[in-house]
């Protein structure tokens, strides 16, 4: 069995997602890390899948997971945690705006008795290389004032694609997990709280990517609306199944 799992949620990554692919097989190896390296395909219409499977052919410890069509980015992460064997299940982006040498961070945290490690690009500002623009940097504080107010989620930065969780962090808040696209994170994390769980922020270095399929005002209000489902669930108990 791996210690590590690193999952990669992928869409459409082809143009880039070798490159990401090499830099983290190589990191793995220089490390000495017995790990696994999951892409999990979200119904790509490019090339992305061939190119992992021609990539593991060179890479054992390197496998692909196939949704069943386009699903999103938060139902992809839990197809890859569901699946991973690991005993520290780690995301990142394809893109790799936080750099997978910054996982030893979230790694020492989980080490220290941390349940889960959140990477944060805000709890220490400077460590951001490349910000983003003004207007997105605005909505994402928006963004965080309505997990402060709707959910008691006093992060930093829920956004940050690079997280790590303990394989009984994993077991317990992935099965109840029901956003499926971008509003996933704060999710995870509520359930954490309920659940009862340790989660640490950590600031990690960070470098704004271009070419985001996110779109600010769009994908802001469906994550607001997704806020607002995710409170109607605890509500509604939805997430009555949670174990502390």
């Amino acid at each position: 069995m791996p210690t590590y799992s690193f999952i990669i949620p992928a869409y459409n990554e082809g143009a880039r997602l070798g490159a990401t692919l090499e830099r983290v097989v190589g990191y793995i190896a220089a490390q000495g890390w017995n790990a696994e390296v999951v892409v999990v395909n979200d119904g790509s219409r490019d090339q992305t899948a061939d190119l992992v499977r021609a990539c593991a052919q060179a890479h054992p410890e390197l496998q692909l997971i196939e949704n069943p069509g386009n699903r999103g980015k938060g139902y992809s992460v839990r197809n890859g945690m569901l699946n991973a064997k690991g005993e520290v299940l780690v995301f990142s982006d394809a893109d790799l705006s936080a750099p997978i040498e910054e996982a030893n961070k979230l790694l020492a945290a989980i080490q220290a008795g941390a349940d889960i490690a959140i990477g944060s690009r805000w709890l220490q500002p400077e460590t951001q290389t490349h910000r983003q623009s003004l207007l997105r940097q605005f909505y994402g504080r928006l963004f965080n004032l309505a997990l402060r107010v709707l959910l008691g989620l006093n992060f930093k930065d829920t956004q940050c694609g690079f997280k790590a969780f303990t394989r009984s962090a994993a077991g317990k808040i992935f099965p109840l997990q029901r956003i499926e696209r971008w509003g996933f994170d704060p999710e995870l994390l509520y359930l954490a709280r309920r659940a009862g769980l340790k989660v640490l922020e950590v600031p990690v270095a960070w470098a704004h990517v271009e070419g985001t399929r996110l779109s600010p005002l769009r994908d802001g209000l469906r994550m607001f609306g997704e806020v607002l489902k995710i409170r109607w669930n605890a509500l509604t108990g939805k997430y009555s199944q949670l174990k502390t």
